[in-house]
């Protein structure tokens, strides 16, 4: 009998680093022991991540945050190594290894197609690493859900959603004002 091959964080890594995924036309990330295909960007997710790039580099202070931006986070404990669209990390070099999630204060994914998806898997996923709070934008719904407050049971036991008109904060910076009204205030194309 056959079954999915799982791979650990190791294994993914040493596949990285042999280029087995060279030739790949689209993206993947390692959820769980997965292989999961990552949605191709489009514009409006791009300029998003742009937005909120720029906002976070000029909100945040550089020398306790380093940004990054679609880099792999390790979570070798749940075999892991997702891409978070942006996330602020504890400042500092990592040459030895991709940010933790205990190094990770804050992790964002643009969710212009992929809702569901970070609703619920990496919201599980990133509060079981130990990420304190982490941040969705629901570019259709314009809106920003936040989450917050590991719980026991680890899950986000804080959740909020907010809307256009409304400033988010992140724990991390709390002089740090995302202007959802800005962020939202998309011209029709």
């Amino acid at each position: 009998m056959s079954k999915p091959l799982h791979l650990t964080t190791l294994e993914y890594d040493h596949m990285v680093a042999c280029g087995a995924f060279d030739a790949l036309d689209r993206k993947v990330e390692l959820i769980r022991g997965r292989l999961v295909t990552m949605i191709p960007a489009g514009p409006i997710h791009d300029d998003f991540i742009g937005y909120l790039t720029d906002w976070s580099v000029r909100s945040s202070n550089p020398t306790t945050v380093r940004i990054q931006v679609q880099t792999g986070m390790s979570l070798v404990e749940l075999d892991s190594r997702p891409e978070p669209d942006i996330f602020w990390v504890k400042r500092g070099r990592y040459l030895k290894g991709h940010p933790t999630g205990k190094d990770t204060l804050l992790a964002i994914e643009v969710a212009d197609s992929s809702l569901s998806k970070d609703r619920v898997e990496k919201a599980a996923l990133y509060a079981e690493a130990g990420v304190p709070e982490y941040w969705i934008v629901d570019v259709p719904g314009q809106c920003l859900y936040v989450m917050r407050e590991i719980a026991a049971d680890k899950r986000y036991g804080w959740q909020h959603t907010l809307k256009s008109g409304e400033f988010a904060s992140p724990l991390c910076e709390s002089t740090a004002k995302l202007d959802l009204a800005d962020l939202f205030d998309v011209p029709s194309v």
